[in-house]
């Protein structure tokens, strides 16, 4: 899937997107926990890069957390960008972020970040090199041993036992009500348009993109988050 088809992907889907996989958030809260201990040791006025930002999830969790954090928000879909938007004009913190509708390259030069946050997003990019480009330039956007977190699927794909891993994460997907269809879509998807690397594959190539070796803090079915700071030169 291009950039084209992944946008117009996520702006259809963007008005109900966090009301679909509200049954599932349990998943998403995990990786958002775990990531404000992370950055827990953050300035108060944190700087904060939240790429692929989507509905402003993320960012609505650590705005709470953390009173002090600024936000830029990330965002090629229009529609996700509306609602993390909507979301933060509601819930009084969008004086506190900026929303840039775009991909990372076109965002403007600013003062680089304190850390920053990936989540389920490198998984679309197919190639390596693409993806290894894509945390170099989160990188070059961070302070020297600036923190990311960062999130993906991933699994031995070549596991023998990988199908039967793949089959309880379909069932568990189907807690979001999703039709029998939607759920066949999916799992082709798995196989042609997001790539699922093993953790140590997802690793290397985060390292590769300038940052100390990823430390796994989280995995729950396809889903696994890592954390690492940015290498200092």
């Amino acid at each position: 899937m291009d950039r084209t088809e992944l946008k117009s992907t996520f702006d259809q889907q963007a008005g109900v997107y966090d009301q679909q996989w509200a049954k599932l958030a349990p998943f998403r809260d995990g990786i958002h926990l775990l990531a404000a201990s992370v950055f827990s040791g953050l300035p108060h006025d944190a700087r904060m890069l939240c790429v692929g930002a989507g509905t402003g999830a993320e960012i609505h969790f650590f705005a709470d957390r953390f009173p002090g954090w600024t936000f830029v928000a990330v965002e090629p879909s229009g529609g996700m960008v509306s609602a993390a938007r909507s979301r933060a004009e509601a819930h009084g913190y969008d004086k506190r972020c900026e929303f840039h509708t775009g991909y990372l390259e076109s965002l403007p030069t600013s003062a680089p970040f304190d850390a920053a946050t990936s989540l389920l997003v490198s998984h679309f990019l197919l190639h390596p090199g693409e993806r290894m480009a894509f945390f170099r330039a989160i990188a070059d956007r961070l302070k020297p041993e600036g923190m990311l977190v960062t999130s993906d699927l991933s699994a031995d794909t070549a596991s023998p036992l990988y199908p039967d891993l793949l089959e309880v994460w379909m069932r568990a997907l189907s807690g979001a009500d999703l039709s029998a269809e939607r759920l066949q879509q999916m799992r082709a998807a798995y196989d042609k348009d997001v790539s699922i690397l093993p953790p140590s594959s997802v690793e290397a190539i985060v390292a590769s993109g300038g940052f100390q070796p990823p430390v796994q803090c989280y995995q729950a079915g396809l889903i696994h988050a890592w954390y690492a700071r940015r290498r200092a030169s």
